[in-house]
């Protein structure tokens, strides 16, 4: 097992410039974007953390108590030591309300929204104005599990390193690609130029969701929590669909509709290569 050198001293004051750059950060869009790191909370976030992006960890004094083995695991092979936080500190710290312990900054990952097209079958979500930090952690998380190869987002979406957000994707953000555009409805247009079908979900979509064709390459509009599509982002589509609800229900969260129709296009993609391996 690793001896952790250098981590017999522990911060004990909220006064210390650490805790001081910990809280800013947290707090602080424009401090992450000028040092282009986020910050991440929680034991599995810190166990699947890629750690060559790895910047800083801070431990609070009973974790580092009580999970050395967990940090030998992720931490053995590397150069980096954690910095101890008393109990309290650690709470100050934190964004959550029952801490976990554990706490990294991370190196952002950059992504170019062209590349995603390179992919064999390009399939996209496209985010307009979403809000909330959940709905979009949510979506990040769905749409690894669905295999979506890339995520879109206007300029005016929620940060995706707002930690609640970076709290909902339970580590997917470290391997989901996706990228901020300026003007949203131009970069849709270079995606049908590009070859893709885009589809929105919108309330006045005349064809069910689950009649379409999601073998080809394809991306989804996804719109605001409380508005749907901006009009200019809406009118972009090749096709608007529709989940069909019963009851006096008029639509869905954001993050249900994008997921019921990623797991659709992963279900027909799924069959299409089923069928193809029969065959063969």
């Amino acid at each position: 097992m690793k001896y952790w050198k250098g981590c017999e001293k522990m911060i004990t004051s909220t006064a210390n410039a650490k805790v001081k750059y910990l809280v800013n950060l947290r707090k602080k869009k424009k401090l992450r974007d000028d040092e282009k790191i986020f910050m991440t909370e929680g034991i599995r976030m810190f166990r699947e953390i890629p750690v060559q992006r790895l910047r800083e960890v801070y431990v609070s004094e009973t974790f580092f108590r009580n999970e050395k083995d967990v940090m030998n695991q992720v931490l053995g092979g590397s150069e980096i030591t954690p910095e101890i936080l008393s109990d309290h500190v650690y709470t100050y710290v934190s964004d959550t309300k029952t801490p976990q312990g554990v706490l990294c900054l991370v190196a952002r990952e950059e992504y170019e929204w062209r590349r995603m097209l390179e992919e064999p079958c390009p399939f996209l979500m496209v985010l307009d104005n979403l809000q909330d930090p959940g709905n979009l952690g949510t979506i990040i998380r769905t749409a690894e599990a669905a295999g979506v190869t890339g995520i879109l987002l206007s300029h005016d979406s929620v940060d995706i390193y707002n930690p609640k957000t970076i709290r909902s994707t339970m580590g997917s953000v470290y391997r989901m690609p996706f990228c901020y555009v300026e003007d949203i409805a131009e970069t849709v247009d270079r995606l049908k130029d590009a070859g893709i079908v885009v589809y929105a979900a919108h309330l006045e979509g005349q064809n069910p969701y689950e009649e379409e064709d999601y073998r080809k390459p394809c991306a989804f509009l996804i719109g605001n929590e409380g508005n749907g599509l901006r009009d200019a982002v809406a009118e972009k589509a090749d096709t608007y669909i529709r989940i069909p609800m019963k009851g006096q229900v008029e639509s869905l969260n954001a993050a249900v509709a994008a997921s019921v129709l990623m797991f659709e296009t992963a279900r027909q993609r799924r069959c299409e290569m089923f069928d193809f391996q029969r065959k063969v």
